[in-house]
């Protein structure tokens, strides 16, 4: 059967290159956005009931830029300043560049990782002696407390935002050729929001392994899998797919 509709669970590109638009455009198909899942803040007081103190802590490990919003969030919400000589470990360089929009980088102690969290190993080993704290959400990846407890440093996980399933109840009679999905709770909000979900001729593109096992134990077939040594990225494989399902519009 040929694409003519996608449905991305994940907000629209801001920029106008994305190759979604691309995509959409070369082959003549509709492709529309919808997060699926979306992240809500911990409020202070919460936070104050996991035993946070912000003045207790001289590290900050951020792992990505909902984690800087939300340290500075709740840094605001309960009145600390954040000094100067705090130091900053951050997973990756989008990470650190995200970062200026709170703090002038040259006068900060800024710890740059290469892309995985592992990455951060050496410099965090570096400073073995300071207190950590990794403001993460309530669905953090195994790798980072295995990480940091095999590097034996003095460290804290506090919660300061929770994955939480979108309401997309004005789906409920729309069609789509294709759901491409990113998370295992994308999968998860689907069922939640459409507990008699038929899959019937949906086609289903997964990225990421955890992604894959979640949508097979929901019994989904998986007509499209991203990344591949072929096909690294979502748009790569929609377009492989894309290409064999309309050979002869």
């Amino acid at each position: 059967m040929k694409v003519k509709t996608i449905l991305v669970s994940q907000p629209e590109p801001k920029v106008e290159n994305s190759p979604y638009f691309e995509l959409q455009q070369k082959h003549k198909i509709k492709i529309d956005f919808r997060p699926f899942i979306h992240v809500e803040g911990v409020s202070a007081k919460e936070i104050r009931l996991q035993k946070i103190d912000l003045n207790h802590y001289t590290a900050i490990i951020l792992t990505s830029r909902n984690a800087v919003d939300h340290f500075f969030r709740v840094a605001d919400e309960m009145r600390y300043k954040v000094p100067e000589g705090l130091k900053y470990f951050c997973q990756s360089e989008a990470v650190a560049f995200y970062l200026q929009k709170y703090v002038v980088y040259r006068k900060r102690k800024i710890y740059v990782g290469a892309k995985d969290f592992a990455d951060l190993s050496p410099l965090i080993k570096k400073y073995k002696d300071e207190k950590f704290l990794l403001p993460a959400s309530d669905q953090l990846n195994a790798d980072a407390p295995v990480t940091l407890n095999n590097l034996k440093v003095d460290w804290t996980q506090a919660i300061f935002y929770r994955t939480v399933m979108s309401d997309l109840s004005d789906l409920a009679d729309v069609y789509y050729d294709v759901l491409a999905f990113f998370s295992p709770t994308g999968i998860k909000s689907l069922f939640k929001n459409f507990p008699d979900f038929k899959q019937n001729e949906t086609r289903i593109a997964v990225f990421g392994s955890t992604t894959q096992k979640e949508a097979l134990d929901y019994g989904l077939r998986i007509d499209i899998l991203a990344p591949t040594p072929e096909t690294p990225s979502m748009t790569m494989a929609l377009e492989k797919y894309i290409n064999e399902a309309n050979k002869g519009k």
